[in-house]
């Protein structure tokens, strides 16, 4: 690969003449060859037939040897030449070494021909001209031409932002006499930027056509950091972690790279998995100006009424939400927002206060909807649901620290005594606001029908009558005539 001030904008033959460096190698040759010792008379005698030509046969100032012609090497290099340009169709390619011949006359040649030959045929190389994408001045790519590298720095931006969105942006920059952007509409969109964090450039470059690769690949490359994945295959004894380890990943890190690896699962022996981690070499960042409706939340105010029962709640007026304009400035980095900032607020719509009416006046017969544990301590044996091929209609509470039953809330005693459906001695509470509660099982019963009774107040001893397993409370809840598991309001 050679540096910037070294490419040629056309690919051509470097075989040729020096003719000034031949001259003085020419005048070398001819002062080396007027010392060597003859006698006049042999000088005399000799003919032009036994004087021969030979040349001497340099690569990149290099000496190689000597041969008797220069076709053959010639037409080595054509070959070699023209082999090249039709495996590489799609470029320009040129041999890269020069090579320069200097005539000798000789009387008796010495020369190595095939040895020249192959030396040269081992050491030429083939050049393509190219468009190199340098990161930070550095080249990381190899594209065809200018064309296919602005492809590929456009297909990379292209990636975080719309065609649209770029050519508005490109058509703002063209329009010189744009001076200021118009005010967004609601919920309007705007690119301002789009760049690359780090210094990408694109320069010519002559490169062994081989390293060319297409504008996508480049963009991959640019986007990934590499353009080969490393799988791993699984072996006998292998778990995620160990191999997170061995690629110095986590094993989060690990299952996120193979979308049907769950941390959980078993692993197949021979199943191959991708343990590449991609690390970008340019960074695409993305300035936008967005602007947004935003709902304004209102505020609940409570109004209490000494007149209304307590529990009881009415709504004096409905709330609504406001509304406000917000124009933002973002950045976002690979598609993650970094930053985001609020240039202007614009209030829409004031919001309309939410204000409810709640009673305070306190009634012994009637429950405030807040329902109180109904026994001292406890746990719960078994929960609402089915149960033994039936619904269990509540929830069991056993062994707490004494067995006294509570009623949850003020209310008024429908019925309290034994029931023939299992459920043995039995009270029914109506709390005069939807709700009702059943206690179940009891040992003995402490109130009657007709009484009110408070939330806390005793109402009985927990106990093992009618259709029981043991010792507990049975309770059921119901709200306006429906059923309700006991856990949602206990």
């Amino acid at each position: 690969m050679r540096g910037k001030d070294s490419l040629t904008p056309n690919f051509k033959l470097n075989i040729r003449h020096k003719s000034t460096q031949l001259m003085k190698r020419v005048a070398i040759t001819t002062l080396a060859l007027t010392t060597l010792t003859f006698s006049p008379a042999a000088a005399n005698t000799s003919s032009d037939k036994d004087v021969q030509t030979i040349f001497h046969v340099y690569m990149n100032s290099e000496y190689v040897g000597a041969v008797t012609s220069q076709d053959e090497i010639q037409s080595m290099l054509d070959e070699k030449l023209n082999k090249a340009k039709e495996k590489y169709s799609d470029y320009q390619v040129v041999l890269k070494n020069d090579i320069t011949y200097i005539p000798e006359n000789v009387f008796t040649a010495k020369t190595n021909n095939q040895n020249v030959l192959n030396t040269i045929k081992n050491s030429i190389s083939v050049e393509a001209n190219a468009y190199a994408l340098t990161v930070n001045n550095k080249p990381v790519a190899y594209v065809k031409d200018e064309k296919a590298a602005e492809e590929a720095l456009n297909s990379l931006k292209l990636e975080y932002v719309s065609e649209k969105e770029l050519k508005e942006l490109e058509d703002r920059k063209k329009n010189t006499s744009l001076t200021s952007l118009p005010a967004l509409k609601e919920n309007e969109t705007r690119l301002l930027e789009v760049s690359f964090k780090e210094k990408v450039e694109s320069e010519k470059a002559e490169v062994d056509p081989s390293e060319i690769i297409s504008a996508k690949e480049a963009t991959d490359l640019l986007l990934k950091g590499t353009l080969e994945e490393k799988k791993y295959k699984v072996q006998e004894g292998d778990v995620l972690g160990t191999i997170a380890d061995k690629y110095e990943l986590t094993t989060a890190k690990l299952v996120e790279l193979n979308d049907n690896l769950k941390e959980d699962q078993a692993l197949n022996i021979g199943s191959e998995l991708n343990v590449t981690v991609y690390e970008p070499l340019v960074h695409t960042l993305v300035k936008r100006e967005v602007n947004k409706v935003e709902k304004v939340a209102y505020e609940k105010e409570v109004v209490e009424d000494s007149s209304m029962n307590k529990g009881d709640t009415k709504v004096k007026q409905e709330g609504q939400e406001g509304e406000k304009s917000v124009t933002l400035e973002t950045t976002e980095v690979n598609g993650t927002q970094v930053e985001k900032t609020v240039k202007e607020e614009k209030k829409l719509k004031d919001p309309v206060k939410y204000i409810v009416i709640k009673g305070t006046k306190e009634t012994p017969s009637r429950g405030s909807g807040s329902f109180a544990w109904p026994t001292n301590g406890g746990y719960i044996s078994s929960k609402q649901g089915p149960r033994w091929g039936k619904m269990h209609k509540g929830i069991d509470i056993a062994r707490p620290s004494n067995k006294t039953i509570k009623t949850v809330d003020n209310g008024v005693v429908v019925s309290a005594g034994w029931d023939s459906g299992g459920y043995g001695n039995k009270v029914v509470i109506d709390h005069q606001n939807g709700y009702k509660t059943i206690y179940a099982h009891l040992d003995s019963i402490s109130v009657s029908p007709g009484q009110t009774v408070e939330k806390g107040q005793k109402i009985g001893i927990m106990g093992t009558t009618g259709e029981s397993t043991g010792v507990h409370l049975h309770i059921e809840v119901y709200k306006n005539g429906s059923l309700i598991n006991p856990l949602d309001v206990l």
